[in-house]
Formats: structure tokens, C-alpha cells, sequence
């Protein structure tokens, strides 16, 4: 049987300390993620920002079989109908635009969605919700979430726990109510999209978690787990049932009726 295909879609190469990035403008993706889709048994396929060829968008996305949404630089808050906070960081509207699409096609359609960090914000957004811009000073009773390797601290450090909700695609994957997350944002989400649950919540009450309520498999983490698999077994669990979910997916699909 053929490995699922699984788009993850790029981000236009910023600025990195002080290196200024070079015109015409180059698309790039941390490998973690294309290497943890692959370990998975999965191929991974790099999606490039063409917001302004919807056909082709297109195309790339009929021959996925799941879509994963990677961490990354803020959402403009357009996308989501509010004015720049000043905490709001850097933004990448050509991403928005190209990830909001992917997840709209996919939430309509039931192809497998998985987002991770900022992929958590766009599942919400693409479904109406919203978010808070800065959560230090929108949210100052909340818990520290910017354990940022900017700050010295290692992409694998287990900040704080989150509790997972019972019968959750997360709670089944990594078999126990509460795990501990990694957590490398300052946004995250204040107003819920439509038919998502929230799965899993900080001490804080922070949304940490959503998966959709009208079947299919989607399911957005506003941690990094594709730094933690080697600290739990879970995460592996994670994302093998992604992949298996993106596999039924296609064969239910391309199954005779």
C-alpha cells in the first residue's frame, strides 16, 4: 500500500539575526516537522505560498492525503477581522492566506488536518474564531507560555502541564489525562472556531487543544510535539494516527461504490 501524502505547507523566508533575507523571496520549513510525518510512514510534501494561484493550490492539495499546519510567526490579525496589538509579532500573510485555505478545503472535506502551535491558531481561525495577540499582557493572571530557544531555553523543555480531555484523539494517543508540553508561543486562542472542543487546557484555563465535533480527524495542539518524541512514546502514537487517519481517508475515497 502506497505512503499517505502529507502537505505541510512552507513560510517565506524573514530576516534571521541581522541576515537580511534575500529577494526574490525564498520559501522555507524546519525539517522536525517533515521528519516527524516521515517516521510516522508517511511522505512528506513541502507546499509552497502560491496565495495567488488558487489553481494550482489547488491541485497540490487534491494530491494530499492529510495536511499538517507547522509553528511559525504570528497570524496577521486581519485574517481574523481585529487591529495589530502592539505585542503582536512579525506576521506572514501569503502563509495565512495559503493555510487558511488548505484548512478550510480539509475541514469541509474531512481530509485529515493536524496543526502544531500556530497550525492550532489557524484551524481556529479558519473556523471563525479568534485570538489573543499577546498573551503577557492581554492575559497578565496567565501562566508563562513563551519558553522561547531565543531565551535560552531548548525546544524540548517541558514547561507545564495541560490535562487532556477523556476520549479525545489526544487522551487515546497518549493514555492518561494530564502530560507535560513544551511551549514556545504568546498568542493563543480566545474565541472558540465553530465545531471545534476544546482537548486539552492549561492550569491557566488557556485553550491548549481542539479537535472538531462532526467527525473526521482534526486535531490542533498549541504545543511542539515534533521536539518531544523522544521524551514520550505518545507523541509517536500522535502522529501514526494521523497518518492513519490520512490513509482511511484515501481509501475510503477512492474505494468502489
Amino acid at each position: 500500500m502506497a505512503r499517505p501524502v502529507i502537505g505541510i505547507p512552507t513560510q517565506t523566508l524573514h530576516a534571521i539575526e541581522g541576515i537580511p533575507a534575500r529577494l526574490p523571496a525564498s520559501w522555507v520549513m524546519n525539517q522536525r516537522y517533515y521528519l516527524a510525518v516521515t517516521a510516522a510512514g508517511a511522505v512528506p510534501w513541502m507546499v509552497p505560498l502560491l496565495h495567488e494561484d488558487p489553481e494550482t493550490l489547488r491541485e497540490i492539495y487534491d494530491r494530499l492525503d492529510g495536511v499538517m499546519l507547522a509553528g511559525g510567526v504570528d497570524m496577521d490579525p486581519a485574517a481574523y477581522g481585529e487591529p495589530r496589538h502592539p505585542g503582536c509579532g512579525p506576521s506572514d500573510p501569503s502563509r495565512d492566506a495559503v493555510e487558511l485555505q488548505l484548512a478550510r478545503w480539509a475541514l469541509a472535506e474531512g481530509k485529515p488536518l493536524l496543526g502544531l502551535c500556530r497550525g492550532l491558531q489557524v484551524i481556529n481561525v479558519a473556523r471563525g474564531g479568534t485570538l489573543v495577540q499577546d498573551i503577557a499582557s492581554e492575559l497578565p493572571e496567565a501562566i508563562k507560555h513563551d519558553y522561547l530557544p531565543t531565551e535560552g531555553f531548548p525546544r524540548d523543555f517541558l514547561a507545564h502541564p495541560v490535562r487532556l480531555v477523556p476520549g479525545s484523539e489526544l487522551h487515546r494517543a497518549f493514555g492518561r489525562d494530564e502530560i507535560l508540553v513544551n511551549s514556545m508561543h504568546h498568542q493563543g486562542i480566545r474565541r472558540l472556531g465553530a465545531e471545534l472542543v476544546p482537548t486539552a487546557v492549561a492550569a491557566d484555563g488557556l485553550i491548549e487543544a481542539v479537535e472538531t465535533n462532526n467527525g473526521g480527524y482534526v486535531v490542533g495542539v498549541q504545543w511542539h510535539p515534533e521536539s518531544l518524541e523522544a521524551r514520550d512514546p505518545g507523541v509517536s502514537h500522535l502522529f501514526r494516527a494521523f497518518i492513519e487517519a490520512a490513509r482511511r481517508f484515501t481509501g475510503a475515497r477512492m474505494s468502489p461504490r
